[in-house]
């Protein structure tokens, strides 16, 4: 993993050589949706790209901009409280390129001015401290990884003046307080990483509206509904795992925006309830869905029939009922569903073929299984009287018509009455 997170970060550093200095980084991420920005780690020190050690009397140019970044990385220098590995003894003296953890870049456009600070990577540095004000004043940045550190508070309100900012990478802290809304404002951001913290409060409406194709916020403590612009987000990888979210999925998940990128969302470990969204069926690239540990109660979607890219399905832990048909069972990339913990009633014939690959359907109420829930359980169905809002379908259904049938329903509901 460090070896390809240093030849990205190796790219990225040539692509501002080739491209405007404003140009899209180019990163893609993977199906996965863990690959990019986790970092290079602190490595052997820093450098800009043309191996500038000391500036010479024809840099004399760049001074201001360096004299910037030597006044931001001093003062977080002097916030950081603890550095058991001794980084920041290299941070020493006016060229900041030099620094371990400090990486520069040249500006394409003008061959003239040297290096200027175009990323900091610190992850596993075990660093305790805070951020401070003063590295918002590095505006070419395009990259700040500080995964598994021991940071605390939040990020500066300036930190909106990081225009050049894609790349986030804030996990495994002890940052808290609510949601930091400052990234919302940040134009260029695309990976955004919150998870492993202690972030609480409510997540912004604004959040699944910006243009990020990653939003990692799991292992926190927020709670509150899910806004309903998570059908909006343009994400190919969401993950809400493990925090206090409450309330029913959105309704306009899978239809508002019809994100055909979304591969990965996990919900799992959150308080959520009612009945999962039939605009689900919209996302037909997704691999991944973990809905498990959560309240939801009802019968399954048969738009979960156009998932035909999903590779794993988890449900299990939650108050679900019905039976399982054969338009689950028979999606043509599974390889794991797990439905334990329910209160299912039986399952196709179709779902037999699962049984040597993965699929667990324990602590059920399966007649004439094994490791099923005492008949007592089984006699009142949690959500038996809950309707979920659900439109006819033809069978089989057809999902290329679907989205559109989805986008006409909601439409209709939401316009206001004459």
């Amino acid at each position: 993993m460090n070896k390809t997170c240093s030849l990205s970060f190796l790219l990225l550093l040539l692509f501002h050589h080739l491209t405007a200095a404003k140009a899209a980084i180019g990163v893609s991420i993977g199906t996965g949706g863990v690959g990019v920005g986790v970092g290079i780690g602190v490595g052997n020190g820093g450098g800009s790209d043309n191996a500038v050690n000391s500036p010479g009397p024809s840099e004399s140019s760049s001074v201001p901009k360096h004299d910037t970044a030597y006044t931001a990385l001093q003062a977080w220098k002097s916030a950081i409280t603890d550095d058991p590995l001794k980084i920041l003894d290299t941070w020493v003296g006016p060229d900041v390129c030099s620094y371990k953890g400090v990486f520069c870049s040249n500006n394409p456009q003008d061959a003239t001015a040297t290096s200027t600070v175009a990323g900091i990577d610190l992850n596993h540095a075990n660093l305790q401290g805070t951020i401070v004000k003063e590295l918002s004043l590095l505006s070419d940045m395009t990259l700040l990884h500080l995964n598994s550190n021991r940071f605390t508070g939040t990020l500066p309100d300036t930190f909106k003046d990081l225009v050049s900012l894609e790349e986030l990478d804030l996990s495994n802290n002890q940052f808290s307080g609510p949601f930091p809304t400052v990234t919302l404002y940040m134009p260029n951001l695309i990976y955004l990483d919150l998870r492993f913290n202690s972030f609480s409060g409510t997540l912004p409406e604004q959040l699944f509206n910006n243009n990020l194709d990653a939003i990692f916020l799991n292992n926190n403590q927020f709670g509150g509904e899910i806004p309903q612009s998570l059908g909006n987000s343009q994400a190919s990888v969401i993950n809400l795992a493990n925090n206090k979210l409450s309330g029913n999925m959105p309704i306009s998940f899978g239809i508002i925006g019809s994100n055909s990128k979304l591969r990965e969302i996990l919900f799992l470990n959150n308080k959520i309830t009612g009945c999962i969204p039939q605009g689900l069926g919209i996302f037909t690239e997704m691999q991944v869905l973990d809905l498990s540990f959560n309240s939801l109660m009802g019968h399954l979607p048969d738009t979960i029939s156009c998932l035909q890219d999903i590779e794993v399905l988890n449900l299990a832990h939650n108050k679900l009922s019905g039976e399982l048909s054969d338009v689950i069972c028979s999606l043509r990339s599974l390889v794991n569903l797990t439905v334990a913990y329910n209160f299912f009633s039986g399952f196709s014939q179709q779902c037999s073929r699962l049984f040597n690959v993965g699929f667990d359907f324990s602590d059920n109420c399966i007649p004439g299984r094994d490791m099923q829930r005492p008949q007592p359980e089984c006699s009142v169905i949690p959500g038996g009287s809950l309707s979920c809002l659900r439109i006819p379908t033809p069978k089989p259904i057809a999902c290329i018509s679907l989205a559109a049938s989805l986008n006409s329903m909601h439409t209709d509901h939401s316009s206001p009455s004459p």
